[in-house]
């Protein structure tokens, strides 16, 4: 059994990440894809040209900022309502509109803020830290935390969890290695750059940001529970691997680490919180 320990962090600050740099990467431009044989569907014409002329333009704030198009979206979308068509097919109008359908959204297959906004609605329900604060609390931090092992933090930095916590993020990145090479063959894939953070810790972050209780920083974080942790699954050229700039996200929906989590975190008890590619909680156990 890994030994435990019991830990009371106060932390003043955070130091920044040491990025390496990147190699270039061009996400495809989902409007692009070429549209399979199976994803076409007769009748679904209007609404894919609809979803097509939006995915880019969109204008929307999805999560109280400002942002155009939706394509950053787009992998999560296709996920949620059962379709690998790409988000300017026929098919994925057809998916949607059954998706709407029932979620008593109508059934014209086009995708709008309000309808991603159900789907919002949905993915942050399962998140166990969502439910928690609904009811006017944030949780206690916890008394019982692990070290994880450093090269499991990125770039060696120390990061701490809870242990079932980390032995469920241990299945899952033992399963995404041996199931996906393009995962295995860069070490800092999976990786923790954030795990639990003391609420001092956050107070001092989001005050050294100038955001506190905003989308980007908040003073009551999931993080402070040891069951939310920020993992690497990429970055764009000259970003961080947190940094919720749209171009680094929209790069980041588009990494095999990503979409490997998408389809699989959910066997191991984990739900993304869909504005940040990176961000994971464990929902085995309460905050």
């Amino acid at each position: 059994m890994p030994a435990t320990c019991i830990l009371a962090l106060i932390v003043a600050g955070c130091a920044p990440l040491q990025i390496p740099a990147p190699a270039p990467v061009t996400p495809p431009v989902s409007s692009h894809v070429p549209i399979s044989p199976e994803c076409r569907a007769e009748g679904w014409t209007d609404a894919a040209v609809a979803n097509a002329a939006s995915l880019q333009t969109l204008a929307w704030s999805p999560f109280g900022r400002a942002e155009t198009g939706w394509e950053i979206y787009a992998p999560l979308i296709q996920q949620r309502i059962g379709t690998t068509c790409p988000p300017h097919s026929e098919g994925f109008a057809a998916a949607l509109a059954t998706w709407q359908r029932a979620n008593d959204l109508g059934g014209d297959g086009v995708l709008t803020e309000p309808v991603f906004l159900t789907l919002k609605g949905e993915l942050q329900g399962l998140r166990e830290f969502v439910r928690f604060t609904a009811l006017g609390q944030c949780p206690e931090t916890p008394d019982l935390i692990t070290a994880a092992r450093l090269e499991e933090g990125y770039s060696g930095k120390q990061v701490w969890l809870r242990p079932k916590a980390l032995a469920a993020y241990r299945r899952m990145v033992e399963a995404a290695r041996a199931e996906t090479p393009e995962i295995a063959v860069d070490p800092r894939n999976l990786t923790i750059f954030s795990g639990y953070r003391s609420p001092a810790a956050d107070a001092a972050r989001c005050q050294a940001d100038g955001n506190c209780d905003g989308i980007v920083r908040a003073r009551c974080s999931a993080h402070r529970t040891g069951l939310a942790m920020d993992i690497y699954v990429g970055q764009a050229p000259g970003y961080g691997p947190d940094s919720s700039a749209d171009p680094n996200r929209l790069v980041m929906t588009q990494t095999p680490t990503y979409r490997w989590l998408l389809a699989n975190a959910g066997r191991f008890g984990f739900v993304n919180y869909p504005f940040e590619p990176w961000h994971w909680e464990w929902t085995g156990e309460p905050p």
